[in-house]
Protein backbone atom coordinates (compact mmCIF):
# COMPACT_ATOMS: atom_id res chain seq x y z
CA UNK A 1 0.00 0.00 0.00
CA UNK A 2 1.60 3.37 -0.93
CA UNK A 3 1.13 6.91 -1.34
CA UNK A 4 1.25 7.04 -5.56
CA UNK A 5 0.53 11.31 -5.84
CA UNK A 6 4.16 12.54 -4.31
CA UNK A 7 7.88 12.50 -5.66
CA UNK A 8 10.03 9.41 -4.76
CA UNK A 9 13.69 9.26 -5.34
CA UNK A 10 14.89 6.90 -8.11
CA UNK A 11 18.50 7.38 -8.16
CA UNK A 12 21.64 9.59 -7.58
CA UNK A 13 22.72 11.90 -10.62
CA UNK A 14 25.51 10.42 -10.84
CA UNK A 15 24.02 6.73 -11.00
CA UNK A 16 22.84 7.69 -14.97
CA UNK A 17 25.45 6.83 -17.46
CA UNK A 18 26.29 8.71 -20.18
CA UNK A 19 24.87 7.31 -23.23
CA UNK A 20 23.35 4.50 -21.68
CA UNK A 21 20.22 3.08 -19.85
CA UNK A 22 19.40 2.55 -16.18
CA UNK A 23 16.61 0.70 -14.71
CA UNK A 24 15.24 0.57 -11.44
CA UNK A 25 11.78 -0.73 -9.91
CA UNK A 26 10.12 1.82 -7.99
CA UNK A 27 6.63 0.45 -6.27
CA UNK A 28 6.96 -2.71 -8.44
CA UNK A 29 7.05 -0.67 -11.56
CA UNK A 30 10.27 -1.42 -13.28
CA UNK A 31 11.55 2.32 -15.11
CA UNK A 32 14.33 2.66 -17.55
CA UNK A 33 16.36 6.27 -17.18
CA UNK A 34 17.96 8.50 -19.74
CA UNK A 35 19.97 11.69 -19.64
CA UNK A 36 19.53 12.89 -23.33
CA UNK A 37 21.96 15.01 -24.96
CA UNK A 38 21.05 18.47 -23.84
CA UNK A 39 21.43 17.15 -20.26
CA UNK A 40 18.02 17.06 -19.04
CA UNK A 41 16.58 13.62 -17.94
CA UNK A 42 13.38 11.13 -18.93
CA UNK A 43 11.98 8.11 -17.16
CA UNK A 44 10.03 5.30 -19.39
CA UNK A 45 8.52 2.05 -18.04
CA UNK A 46 11.54 0.15 -18.52
CA UNK A 47 8.65 -2.56 -21.09
CA UNK A 48 7.98 -2.69 -24.41
CA UNK A 49 4.27 -2.55 -25.53
CA UNK A 50 5.50 -5.50 -28.08
CA UNK A 51 6.42 -8.91 -26.44
CA UNK A 52 7.07 -6.84 -22.66
CA UNK A 53 10.91 -7.45 -22.97
CA UNK A 54 12.65 -5.10 -20.70
CA UNK A 55 14.21 -2.05 -22.96
CA UNK A 56 16.91 -2.03 -20.91
CA UNK A 57 17.96 -5.34 -22.88
CA UNK A 58 18.50 -2.88 -25.80
CA UNK A 59 20.30 -0.24 -26.63
CA UNK A 60 20.61 3.63 -26.88
CA UNK A 61 20.27 5.50 -30.31
CA UNK A 62 20.55 9.13 -29.13
CA UNK A 63 17.85 9.92 -27.25
CA UNK A 64 15.75 6.91 -28.52
CA UNK A 65 15.59 3.15 -26.83
CA UNK A 66 15.65 0.50 -29.56
CA UNK A 67 14.00 -2.77 -27.60
CA UNK A 68 17.05 -5.32 -27.72
CA UNK A 69 14.08 -8.38 -28.76
CA UNK A 70 12.64 -7.19 -31.71
CA UNK A 71 13.88 -3.71 -32.71
CA UNK A 72 11.39 -1.42 -32.03
CA UNK A 73 12.80 1.77 -31.66
CA UNK A 74 10.71 4.50 -28.80
CA UNK A 75 11.65 8.09 -28.84
CA UNK A 76 12.21 10.08 -25.12
CA UNK A 77 8.49 10.52 -24.97
CA UNK A 78 7.63 7.35 -25.04
CA UNK A 79 6.10 6.51 -28.92
CA UNK A 80 7.58 4.41 -30.94
CA UNK A 81 9.16 5.69 -34.13
CA UNK A 82 10.06 2.87 -35.85
CA UNK A 83 9.18 -1.07 -36.16
CA UNK A 84 11.64 -2.91 -38.23
CA UNK A 85 9.63 -4.88 -41.23
CA UNK A 86 6.20 -2.69 -40.78
CA UNK A 87 5.45 0.51 -42.75
CA UNK A 88 2.88 1.78 -40.45
CA UNK A 89 2.66 2.12 -36.75
CA UNK A 90 -0.06 1.27 -34.30
CA UNK A 91 -1.57 3.89 -32.72
CA UNK A 92 -0.96 2.24 -29.44
CA UNK A 93 2.72 1.44 -29.61
CA UNK A 94 3.45 3.49 -26.94
CA UNK A 95 5.56 3.11 -23.62
CA UNK A 96 4.43 4.76 -20.30
CA UNK A 97 6.26 7.93 -19.09
CA UNK A 98 6.97 9.38 -15.83
CA UNK A 99 7.49 13.12 -14.50
CA UNK A 100 10.81 13.21 -13.69
CA UNK A 101 12.68 16.06 -12.02
CA UNK A 102 16.12 16.68 -10.99
CA UNK A 103 16.79 18.50 -7.23
CA UNK A 104 20.08 18.54 -5.67
CA UNK A 105 21.58 15.49 -7.26
CA UNK A 106 18.45 13.35 -6.22
CA UNK A 107 16.41 11.94 -9.12
CA UNK A 108 12.62 12.39 -8.53
CA UNK A 109 10.31 10.70 -9.86
CA UNK A 110 6.18 10.88 -9.60
CA UNK A 111 4.12 8.15 -9.60
CA UNK A 112 1.03 8.80 -9.43
CA UNK A 113 -1.30 10.48 -11.75
CA UNK A 114 1.31 12.44 -13.96
CA UNK A 115 -1.42 15.64 -13.51
CA UNK A 116 -0.88 16.22 -10.77
CA UNK A 117 2.51 15.77 -10.51
CA UNK A 118 3.84 19.40 -8.59
CA UNK A 119 7.36 20.37 -8.21
CA UNK A 120 6.40 22.52 -5.09
CA UNK A 121 5.88 18.89 -2.90
CA UNK A 122 9.40 17.86 -3.41
CA UNK A 123 11.74 18.17 -0.22
CA UNK A 124 14.07 20.46 0.49
CA UNK A 125 17.03 18.87 0.29
CA UNK A 126 19.87 21.63 -0.25
CA UNK A 127 22.97 19.96 1.39
CA UNK A 128 23.06 17.77 -1.39
CA UNK A 129 25.19 20.23 -3.81
CA UNK A 130 25.20 23.40 -1.45
CA UNK A 131 29.00 24.88 -2.04
CA UNK A 132 28.45 25.42 2.19
CA UNK A 133 28.30 22.02 3.02
CA UNK A 134 30.42 18.74 1.76
CA UNK A 135 29.10 14.95 1.88
CA UNK A 136 29.55 11.64 -0.15
CA UNK A 137 26.27 10.52 -1.61
CA UNK A 138 25.17 6.86 -0.01
CA UNK A 139 22.85 4.01 -1.42
CA UNK A 140 21.96 0.86 0.33
CA UNK A 141 19.42 -1.71 -0.43
CA UNK A 142 17.21 -3.27 2.11
CA UNK A 143 15.20 -6.40 1.51
CA UNK A 144 12.57 -5.46 4.09
CA UNK A 145 9.03 -3.12 3.63
CA UNK A 146 9.79 0.43 3.77
CA UNK A 147 7.75 1.45 6.84
CA UNK A 148 10.04 -0.32 8.94
CA UNK A 149 12.82 2.08 8.03
CA UNK A 150 10.19 4.30 8.16
CA UNK A 151 9.64 3.36 12.10
CA UNK A 152 13.89 3.26 12.55
CA UNK A 153 13.71 6.87 11.26
CA UNK A 154 11.19 8.37 13.28
CA UNK A 155 12.61 6.52 16.91
CA UNK A 156 16.03 7.95 17.57
CA UNK A 157 16.19 5.98 20.65
CA UNK A 158 17.65 3.29 19.30
CA UNK A 159 21.33 5.11 18.79
CA UNK A 160 22.33 4.06 22.00
CA UNK A 161 21.69 0.45 21.43
CA UNK A 162 21.92 -0.19 17.79
CA UNK A 163 24.77 2.52 17.05
CA UNK A 164 26.24 2.40 20.74
CA UNK A 165 30.01 2.53 19.10
CA UNK A 166 29.48 4.35 15.90
CA UNK A 167 26.55 7.46 16.11
CA UNK A 168 25.08 6.82 19.98
CA UNK A 169 27.73 6.78 22.42
CA UNK A 170 25.31 7.29 25.21
CA UNK A 171 22.16 5.91 26.70
CA UNK A 172 21.01 9.28 27.76
CA UNK A 173 19.61 9.30 23.60
CA UNK A 174 16.93 6.58 24.79
CA UNK A 175 16.22 9.02 27.74
CA UNK A 176 16.11 12.15 26.43
CA UNK A 177 11.96 12.54 25.35
CA UNK A 178 11.67 14.38 21.92
CA UNK A 179 9.06 16.86 21.51
CA UNK A 180 6.40 16.11 18.17
CA UNK A 181 5.36 18.66 15.83
CA UNK A 182 2.90 18.20 12.86
CA UNK A 183 3.56 20.16 9.78
CA UNK A 184 2.68 19.95 6.32
CA UNK A 185 2.67 16.68 4.82
CA UNK A 186 4.88 15.10 7.87
CA UNK A 187 6.39 15.64 11.76
CA UNK A 188 9.01 17.12 12.80
CA UNK A 189 10.61 15.75 15.67
CA UNK A 190 13.86 17.56 17.98
CA UNK A 191 15.49 15.62 20.23
CA UNK A 192 18.10 17.77 22.63
CA UNK A 193 20.49 15.19 24.97
CA UNK A 194 22.70 17.22 26.88
CA UNK A 195 26.13 16.39 28.92
CA UNK A 196 27.50 13.43 26.83
CA UNK A 197 30.18 12.17 25.14
CA UNK A 198 31.06 12.89 21.40
CA UNK A 199 30.08 10.04 19.58
CA UNK A 200 33.62 8.49 17.19
CA UNK A 201 32.49 9.95 14.17
CA UNK A 202 32.17 13.52 15.83
CA UNK A 203 36.64 13.35 16.02
CA UNK A 204 36.68 13.40 12.40
CA UNK A 205 35.67 16.59 12.54
CA UNK A 206 37.36 18.20 15.61
CA UNK A 207 38.91 16.65 18.64
CA UNK A 208 36.55 16.96 21.82
CA UNK A 209 38.07 16.96 25.23
CA UNK A 210 35.25 16.89 27.38
CA UNK A 211 31.73 16.32 26.73
CA UNK A 212 29.26 18.21 24.29
CA UNK A 213 25.30 19.01 24.49
CA UNK A 214 23.95 17.21 21.20
CA UNK A 215 20.26 17.98 19.31
CA UNK A 216 18.48 16.20 16.58
CA UNK A 217 15.64 18.20 14.69
CA UNK A 218 14.87 16.99 11.39
CA UNK A 219 11.29 17.22 9.96
CA UNK A 220 10.41 13.48 8.25
CA UNK A 221 7.74 14.33 5.53
CA UNK A 222 5.87 12.36 2.56
CA UNK A 223 6.50 9.81 1.17
CA UNK A 224 9.78 8.92 3.63
CA UNK A 225 12.07 11.47 3.18
CA UNK A 226 14.13 12.65 6.76
CA UNK A 227 15.87 16.50 6.06
CA UNK A 228 18.14 16.75 9.65
CA UNK A 229 20.09 19.59 11.47
CA UNK A 230 22.21 17.93 13.92
CA UNK A 231 25.46 18.50 16.34
CA UNK A 232 26.99 19.12 19.04
CA UNK A 233 28.76 21.92 21.04
CA UNK A 234 30.72 21.73 24.26
CA UNK A 235 28.66 20.90 26.78
CA UNK A 236 27.43 24.62 28.69
CA UNK A 237 28.10 26.93 25.88
CA UNK A 238 25.26 29.19 25.23
CA UNK A 239 25.64 28.85 21.23
CA UNK A 240 26.91 26.44 18.74
CA UNK A 241 29.98 27.94 17.52
CA UNK A 242 31.73 26.24 14.24
CA UNK A 243 35.33 26.84 15.52
CA UNK A 244 34.37 24.14 18.47
CA UNK A 245 31.34 22.42 17.47
CA UNK A 246 29.91 20.13 15.12
CA UNK A 247 27.25 21.34 12.51
CA UNK A 248 25.85 18.59 10.28
CA UNK A 249 22.81 18.38 7.54
CA UNK A 250 21.31 14.87 6.55
CA UNK A 251 19.26 13.88 3.47
CA UNK A 252 17.83 10.86 3.35
CA UNK A 253 15.05 8.69 1.98
CA UNK A 254 13.18 5.72 1.37
CA UNK A 255 11.75 4.65 -1.84
CA UNK A 256 9.70 0.98 -1.98
CA UNK A 257 11.26 -1.35 -4.45
CA UNK A 258 8.46 -3.60 -3.54
CA UNK A 259 6.08 -4.38 -0.89
CA UNK A 260 9.11 -6.35 0.65
CA UNK A 261 12.07 -4.50 -0.49
CA UNK A 262 13.41 -0.36 -0.49
CA UNK A 263 15.70 1.72 -1.90
CA UNK A 264 17.67 3.75 0.82
CA UNK A 265 19.41 6.88 -0.35
CA UNK A 266 21.41 8.93 1.89
CA UNK A 267 23.87 11.96 2.90
CA UNK A 268 25.66 13.40 5.76
CA UNK A 269 26.65 17.26 4.82
CA UNK A 270 29.74 18.88 7.29
CA UNK A 271 30.36 22.31 6.78
CA UNK A 272 32.32 22.91 3.95
CA UNK A 273 35.39 24.98 6.68
CA UNK A 274 35.11 22.19 8.73
CA UNK A 275 37.59 19.92 6.97
CA UNK A 276 39.18 18.75 3.76
CA UNK A 277 37.75 15.44 1.79
CA UNK A 278 39.58 13.36 4.31
CA UNK A 279 37.06 14.50 7.05
CA UNK A 280 34.36 13.66 4.14
CA UNK A 281 35.53 10.45 4.35
CA UNK A 282 35.47 9.78 7.66
CA UNK A 283 32.18 10.62 8.49
CA UNK A 284 30.71 8.75 5.79
CA UNK A 285 33.00 5.41 6.79
CA UNK A 286 30.95 5.99 10.40
CA UNK A 287 27.78 6.86 8.68
CA UNK A 288 28.14 3.59 6.45
CA UNK A 289 29.26 1.28 8.96
CA UNK A 290 26.19 2.93 11.36
CA UNK A 291 23.27 2.07 8.91
CA UNK A 292 25.04 -1.31 7.96
CA UNK A 293 23.94 -1.49 12.02
CA UNK A 294 20.61 -0.64 11.12
CA UNK A 295 20.38 -2.57 7.79
CA UNK A 296 21.08 -5.95 10.09
CA UNK A 297 18.47 -5.16 12.91
CA UNK A 298 15.61 -4.57 10.53
CA UNK A 299 16.72 -7.12 8.15
CA UNK A 300 16.33 -9.37 11.81
CA UNK A 301 13.37 -7.60 12.52
CA UNK A 302 11.42 -8.84 9.43
CA UNK A 303 12.48 -12.13 9.31
CA UNK A 304 10.99 -12.65 12.61
CA UNK A 305 7.74 -10.98 11.72
CA UNK A 306 7.65 -13.18 8.14
CA UNK A 307 7.53 -16.30 10.94
CA UNK A 308 5.44 -14.88 13.59
CA UNK A 309 2.76 -12.19 11.63
CA UNK A 310 -0.09 -12.69 13.88
CA UNK A 311 1.18 -11.98 17.56
CA UNK A 312 0.75 -8.40 17.62
CA UNK A 313 3.97 -5.20 18.49
CA UNK A 314 3.60 -3.66 21.90
CA UNK A 315 3.22 -0.13 21.66
CA UNK A 316 5.45 1.84 23.87
CA UNK A 317 5.67 5.84 24.56
CA UNK A 318 8.95 5.95 22.01
CA UNK A 319 6.35 4.63 19.36
CA UNK A 320 4.29 7.94 19.52
CA UNK A 321 6.36 9.39 16.07
CA UNK A 322 6.05 6.34 13.98
CA UNK A 323 2.25 5.70 14.98
CA UNK A 324 1.66 9.57 14.48
CA UNK A 325 3.46 9.26 10.81
CA UNK A 326 1.55 5.94 9.93
CA UNK A 327 -1.45 7.40 10.92
CA UNK A 328 -0.90 10.58 8.91
CA UNK A 329 0.06 8.15 5.69
CA UNK A 330 -2.72 5.43 5.76
CA UNK A 331 -5.09 8.81 5.86
CA UNK A 332 -3.62 10.51 2.75
CA UNK A 333 -3.38 6.88 0.58
CA UNK A 334 -7.14 6.79 1.50
CA UNK A 335 -8.01 10.49 0.84
CA UNK A 336 -6.16 9.16 -2.63
CA UNK A 337 -7.84 6.41 -3.59
CA UNK A 338 -11.20 8.04 -2.32
CA UNK A 339 -10.09 10.88 -5.06
CA UNK A 340 -9.39 8.47 -7.92
CA UNK A 341 -12.49 6.38 -7.08
CA UNK A 342 -14.84 9.60 -7.58
CA UNK A 343 -13.10 10.47 -10.54
CA UNK A 344 -13.83 7.39 -12.00
CA UNK A 345 -17.59 7.62 -10.63
CA UNK A 346 -18.33 10.66 -12.34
Amino acid sequence: MFLRNCWYVIAWDHEIPDGGLFTRTVLGEPILVLRKADGTYVALRDECCHRRAPLSKGRREGDCVRCGYHGMKFDAAGSCVEIPGLDRIPAGAKVRTYPLVLKHRWLFVWMGDPAQADERLLPDNFSNDHPGWRNKPGYLHYDTPYLLIVDNLLDFSHLSYVHEKTLGGSTQIAQAKPTIETIERGLRISRHVPDVPAPPYYHKIRPFTSNVDRWFVYDFVFPATLLMHSGGKPTGQAEADPANSVLLHSCQTLTPETETSTHYFFQQSHRADAGDASVTEGIYAGIERAFHEDRDMISAQHRRLQADPDTPMLPLAMDAALIRYRRMLEEAIAAERGAARARSAA
